[in-house]
């Protein structure tokens, strides 16, 4: 733990549930903080642009700025604009992210590429028909993340990936995906803090997306018991993590850190 110079830090399930902190958060990104290392929050969110999670996250308590969140929104932004320059994009997302979306320009009708975001109340039938058309006259299809859920005070929420597997069925595509588990979004995210993936170590309580995802990309993989952990999943899974925590109040100890436990 000696070499590690900046943490990448999920921040649904991991810092907080439903935007209210979960128990010793606040006390452990302080602590972080306080150490000198760098932090990044790297989520798939895609219900909030990054100033918006940087002022509930702040009037949380927690010590973060706009600049410190990377969103699969701003990722996908930056990926269509790069690989689809000038693209007419149709986007089916649940929430208002325009703000990190640049220039991109959104279309109703006969788009180039259809983008999918998180899911809501938008993702009905005639939405996801209407993109199962576009499919078939030949657009792309991009993805912010492939999540089948995530975790409120109310429980398990499906999410997207369950929509976005049987669209790829059913138009017989297969989706381009910038959010977590691409290894470009963790590229991105090594990139804005300036170290390499071996001096980095990533926190999150998705095992597949966040934390083996991230060790595949040479990163140190910490998987929490918490948000949309569950024991069954981490049983199952492709790989092992690095390390495994209780929570995300547990990692100052795991990286031999002294924490002021004072609100």
């Amino acid at each position: 733990m000696e070499s590690v110079r900046a943490v990448l830090i999920d921040i649904d399930g991991v810092l907080t549930v439903s935007w209210k902190p979960l128990p010793g958060a606040v006390e452990a990104l302080r602590a972080i903080r306080a150490a000198g290392l760098g932090v990044a929050l790297v989520t798939n969110t895609t219900s909030r642009t990054r100033a918006s999670i940087a002022e509930t996250l702040s009037g949380a308590g927690f010590d973060v700025r706009a600049e410190d969140v990377l969103t699969a929104p701003a990722v996908t932004a930056a990926h269509l604009a790069e690989h689809f320059p000038g693209a007419r994009c149709a986007l089916l997302n649940s929430g208002d992210i325009g703000e990190d979306l640049g220039d991109l320009t959104l279309v109703e009708e006969h788009p180039d590429v259809v983008v999918l975001g998180g899911a809501g109340p938008e993702f009905d039938y005639t939405a996801l028909n209407r993109a199962f058309g576009h499919l078939q006259r030949g657009a792309r299809l991009v993805a912010m993340h492939r999540n089948l859920y995530w975790r409120t005070d109310e429980g398990l929420q499906l999410d997207s990936g369950a929509f976005l597997l049987g669209l790829e069925k059913a138009a017989r595509v297969e989706a381009e995906v910038t959010g977590k588990p691409s290894p470009a979004f963790f590229e991105a995210a090594l990139a804005r803090l300036g170290v390499s993936a071996d001096r980095a170590l990533m926190v999150g309580d998705d095992i597949e997306s966040d934390v083996l995802a991230a060790q595949r990309a040479g990163i140190t993989g910490v998987l929490v018991r918490t948000g949309k952990f569950q024991p069954e999943t981490l049983e199952h899974a492709s790989g092992t993590p690095d390390h495994v925590l209780d929570s995300f109040a547990d990692l100052p100890a795991l990286l031999g850190l002294a924490q002021d436990t004072e609100s």
